[in-house]
């Protein structure tokens, strides 16, 4: 693979993908519709995924693409391919909330090594580089030129009082749970990819995640997180999180800075 070409494809498309989001975003309504999983999804979703799929087709037509919008997608097996949520946090995006991500992310042999994170109601963008580092972008964001690089890293926490983010969505009392056996500083609240990114920059110690995802939902902020230094372990025996699985579901799991002290289920 050509990180290089790999970087600035997968950035520029999540770029373009964000202006049609936004676009439908902006507008005075628009139809919602459920999935056979009872999901929500609108056109936004499926004009991002329209656009990104077509790029990366393009650009690497022997890589296996695997995308949430495409069931057909869904049973494709091979050891390297690309993932993508076209719109990581549909509900967000329905109340307007503006916790909503657009998500591309390559996986080598179960390792999600390379990704793009943009939420364009925030006006953030977080990238893994093709030298593996990780980088938030300041905008304002240009196609055709990647601006300045800010390089994240992780956190040192103090396990004495740690920053804690949740889903906004789904932060269930099995969560609080989870939470309460930390000495916590500071808890939040965040949407879609953004809650992996968060940690990248040191914003937050600890995300765990105490239900159901897919990898599309976080191999980009996976990847990134990767970057910046931190780790993603599953839930039950605090194993990494390895990408390629049955019908690509994830196990619980738990998103955090190195030095942070994890308890057990």
């Amino acid at each position: 693979m050509d990180f290089e070409k790999l970087t600035h494809i997968m950035r520029t498309l999540a770029l373009e993908a964000g202006d049609k989001i936004m676009e439908i975003y902006n507008s005075d309504d628009f139809e919602v519709k459920s999935k056979s999983d009872d999901s929500p999804v609108t056109i936004a979703d499926e004009a991002a995924d329209d656009l990104i799929s077509a790029g990366l087709r393009a650009a690497f037509p022997d890589v296996t693409l695997i995308t949430e919008e495409q069931a057909g997608s869904h049973s494709l097996k091979a050891d390297s391919f690309l993932i993508v949520d076209p719109l990581d946090g549909t509900k967000e995006f329905i109340n307007r909330r503006g916790d909503f991500t657009v998500n591309i992310a390559y996986v080598e042999n179960g390792v999600p090594t390379r990704g793009v994170v943009y939420a364009p109601a925030k006006d953030r963008l977080f990238i893994t580089g093709a030298d593996g580092q990780s980088y938030e972008e300041v905008g304002p964001f240009e196609k055709d030129t990647i601006g300045t690089l800010n390089k994240i890293s992780v956190s040192k926490p103090d396990n004495a009082g740690l920053l804690i983010v949740a889903s906004k969505s789904h932060r269930d009392q099995a969560t609080e749970d989870y939470i309460n056996k930390y000495n916590v500083k500071d808890s939040k609240s965040a949407g879609s990819s953004l809650k992996f990114c968060l940690v990248a920059t040191g914003e937050a110690d600890l995300y765990p995640r105490v239900g159901r995802t897919m990898e599309w939902d976080t191999a980009a902020g996976h990847a990134v997180l990767s970057g910046a230094g931190g780790h993603v372990v599953r839930f039950d025996n605090h194993e990494p999180l390895t990408y390629g699985k049955d019908i690509y579901a994830n196990p619980f799991f738990i998103a955090y800075a190195p030095g942070v002290e994890l308890k057990t289920a």
